[in-house]
């Protein structure tokens, strides 16, 4: 293809990418190095018959004047990013200096709001997203052994979870969790304590909400791989039987390395959306117990008080958690891409 017809072809994706990904990191980056500008207060003494009075006020037109003056705040560069809502560099310090054990220091860790939410983050993504591959590869492989006049209703009920809301399944689940609800009371009743409640448990609602994410996003994985077993070659596995390999041996010979491809691909999507976790935690209420950097950028926005640069700066340090997450896998895929390549 010759460079100006490339040039042409790939304009309009180039523009795309610049207007609705490139700007938006490029303003959220900005925004996140400047803070709101503090009120302009100035003293006013009253005297009366009774005494003077000394009040502070706030100077509503010099507060708008310099506000107009500087939109985005005054320059704070990365303050924000160090202050105690994100990294919390001074207190993890103080921490670390006043803890006799490492059990004692992330014990003390976690009442910080953002290791908190990344414990929470992090603990979800790297639980679910093997599950979510696991579970999708075996209701594939389940699905692709069954008669044909069974597969298309198989394959309707098996896509159900990923056809509801997440928000919605997430409060479907949230009310049968409840003491009231059917899974609620019947742990109540195996476990013969009538005061065990999963609401009202950190661990039990980590288990819910993980349960519930590998529940939801199954469904895509298992799409992907029953696609891939389409293209399984048969003679392939014919050989392998011929061989006398066993249905496992077959599975983990010729199936799974048939698919390492669609399993990064799966990999990569999963790990960019279960790091993004927020709507489980909304629908679960479950902010007392669970919260995630989206849930922090959420609630920093939420409000009369909105702190858009606390907002801006968990954003950015999110975009970061993503990519180191994701740098692995880029860089297996790129060294199969070379290898195949030579």
């Amino acid at each position: 293809m010759k460079h100006r017809t490339f040039f042409w072809f790939f304009l309009p994706t180039g523009l795309a990418m610049l207007l609705f990904i490139a700007m938006p990191i490029v303003s959220v980056v900005t925004q996140s190095m400047f803070a709101p500008h503090e009120a302009v207060l100035e003293t006013v003494e009253n005297c009366g018959p009774f005494g003077c009075q000394t009040e502070t006020t706030v100077n509503q037109d010099a507060t708008r004047a310099l506000r107009d003056a500087e939109p985005l705040g005054r320059f704070v560069g990365l303050d924000i990013y160090f202050d105690r809502g994100h990294l919390a560099v001074a207190e993890v310090s103080e921490l670390w200096s006043n803890s006799e054990s490492f059990g004692g220091f992330f014990d003390r860790l976690g009442n910080l709001p953002f290791y908190r939410a990344m414990s929470f983050t992090l603990t979800y993504t790297f639980i679910t997203v093997p599950l979510i591959i696991g579970f999708g590869l075996l209701i594939a492989l389940a699905v692709n052994s069954l008669h044909r006049h069974l597969k298309g209703l198989v394959i309707f009920f098996s896509l159900l979870p990923m056809i509801v809301t997440p928000i919605i399944g997430a409060l479907i689940l949230f009310w049968m969790i409840d003491s009231r609800g059917i899974i609620g009371n019947l742990i109540v009743h195996l476990s013969g304590d009538p005061q065990l409640s999963l609401k009202a448990s950190t661990p039990l609602m980590w288990i819910s909400i993980i349960i519930y994410g590998i529940w939801h996003s199954a469904p895509f994985a298992f799409v992907v791989f029953y696609a891939g077993l389409q293209t399984l070659p048969k003679d392939q596995i014919e050989a392998a039987q011929i061989d006398g390999a066993t249905r496992l041996q077959q599975i983990r010979y010729v199936v799974v390395p048939h698919l390492m491809p669609l399993v990064t691909f799966v990999s990569l999507i999963k790990l960019m959306d279960n790091f993004r976790v927020f709507e489980e935690i909304v629908g679960f209420n479950a902010q007392a117990h669970a919260t995630s950097l989206s849930w922090i950028i959420y609630n920093d926005l939420g409000g009369e008080t909105r702190q858009l640069s606390s907002a801006a700066a968990t954003s950015v340090m999110t975009i970061i958690g993503v990519a180191i997450l994701l740098s692995p896998v880029l860089v297996r895929t790129w060294r199969d891409f070379k290898g195949r390549a030579h």
